[in-house]
């Protein structure tokens, strides 16, 4: 090729493109994840530092409940066929649930199984239930759903499971007495006795009404705390049975006088305060 050419110079250039091209946005999807994640974390964190332990107990009972939530069915070829846990004509003979409180002697849905120890189908009429005294515990105290107490009226009960059943205790405060001045009950003896029978109606155990009095001061050679707690009681058992509550559950009412004060100072008003025990099957 001759030195001096007029051919012209052509230069190729090639276009180089980084990276690996989009992906879709899935990274975006993993960090929300992760976003969603932390949030949580942080509410849990959040949650255990803000409430009591009661508070817990009830939260996570809400989120495991141990009975059905909901009593209707949701319909469907699911594993309940679309008929409801509460149903007289299905799942009741195992204690699951009944649609009724008190239901017929052919379908003692409340009953573990409609039968008695020796397999025999239980009398006409006879009311099995399958709730415990744990359950009573839980209702008064609110575990796992709403109260049946109030909040103002919850301050004055106390409940605990003994040997001998399940003691609730109504107590007085300074400023809400139980009884009044002439030895009558007072309106917050009588609502707490009234807001309290519909829970002790869950069950079909025996009650004890029994009363304790604060000691007094004075040294007497008669002891007046044995008559105002016997009368005390009886005056509960009263109110009982003007709420509804049958007589033949009454098993027995009892004056400790001021012979078990549950504070350090026998003579606290704490100390004045009505029991009544669901007593346990056996005793």
């Amino acid at each position: 090729m001759p030195a001096q050419s007029n051919a012209p110079v052509i230069i190729k250039r090639k276009k180089i493109i980084g990276g690996d091209g989009h992906h879709g946005g899935a990274w975006k999807v993993a960090y929300a994840d992760f976003v969603t994640a932390m949030m949580a974390f942080f509410m849990l964190m959040w949650l255990l530092g803000a409430t009591t332990e009661k508070q817990r107990k009830g939260i996570a009972d809400y989120f495991n409940p141990t009975i059905p939530v909901v009593r209707a069915s949701g319909g469907g070829s699911g594993a309940f066929g679309g008929d409801s846990v509460f149903s007289e004509d299905a799942l009741t003979q195992n204690g699951t649930g009944a649609g009724l409180v008190r239901p017929t002697a052919e379908r003692q849905a409340r009953g573990d199984l409609g039968m008695s120890a020796d397999n025999t189908q239980a009398e006409a009429g006879q009311e099995t239930r399958t709730e415990t005294l744990d359950d009573v515990q839980r209702a008064l105290q609110g575990i796992g759903g709403e109260s049946l107490i109030s909040e103002l009226l919850r301050r004055h009960i106390v409940t605990r499971l003994s040997d001998e059943g399940l003691v609730i205790e109504l107590f007085e405060t300074p400023g809400a007495p139980l009884f009044d001045a002439e030895g009558g009950a007072s309106p917050l003896l009588r609502d707490l006795i009234a807001s309290i029978t519909p829970v002790l109606d869950l069950v079909v155990n025996d009650l004890a009404v029994q009363a304790h009095t604060r000691a007094i001061p004075l040294v007497r050679l008669d002891n007046p705390t044995w008559t105002q707690s016997t009368a005390r009681a009886d005056i509960a058992r009263r109110i009982l049975l003007d709420t509804g509550m049958p007589a033949e559950r009454i098993a027995r009412v009892t004056g400790f006088a001021d012979r078990q004060p549950v504070t350090a100072n026998p003579m606290a008003e704490r100390n004045n305060r009505v029991e009544i025990v669901v007593l346990r099957e056996n005793t």
